[in-house]
């Protein structure tokens, strides 16, 4: 099915994103209005060693609060930069680490129903510490590792609400990559 777009026009655009508003026909005849958001997409990490991740917590704006999540980002001057390059970039970035091997997982979609913006997902292994670079928008990121054991207890309190990073941890998990199983105390 393609609906049949009748006008579009940028609504706003910002370095960050644009928004646009598709008007468009309905295979049926009847007419459609669509806004959509545009970003580039982004590179989500999973920086993993000895049994721990490291996990950025940073102040989000449009939600008020700081949360814990898995290091990410975008770069708006090189929108078609490189995923790998752009993973890498944004681990040094935000956590101060460099990877040995950087394995890409997968690419899903941040929200669909209104974005056009997807993401790339890397496991990353081999880490060595280095310092952080953050941007201006990143002030009072803090960057922490965490066992496997206490980000399922952070999940399952709702300490992290991040859905890309749940979705990141739940394909590493099907992919056989990663386990937050429990230890069996039976044996």
């Amino acid at each position: 099915m393609v609906w049949n777009i009748r006008s579009s026009r940028i609504t706003y655009k910002n370095r960050w994103m644009e928004v646009r508003e598709d008007e468009f026909t309905r295979e049926d005849g009847s007419p459609g209005l669509y806004g959509v958001v545009s970003k580039p997409d982004y590179a989500l990490i999973v920086p993993l060693e000895n049994g721990h991740i490291y996990l950025v917590e940073q102040y989000r704006y449009p939600v008020s609060g700081r949360y814990w999540e898995l290091p990410q980002g975008s770069s708006e001057a090189e929108p078609d930069k490189d995923p790998a390059e752009l993973a890498k970039a944004e681990l040094a970035e935000e956590t101060g680490l460099t990877a040995q091997s950087l394995q890409h997982v997968g690419h899903l979609f941040q929200a669909y129903g209104y974005s056009s913006q997807g993401f790339n997902i890397f496991l990353a292994t081999g880490l060595t510490q280095g310092k952080q670079d953050l941007d201006p928008e990143e002030q009072g990121l803090v960057c922490k590792a965490f066992s496997l054991a206490e980000v399922r207890q952070m999940i399952e309190a709702g300490k992290i609400k991040d859905n890309a990073t749940l979705a990141a941890f739940g394909l590493l998990q099907m992919k056989g990559l990663l386990s937050f199983a429990p230890e069996d105390t039976t044996r």
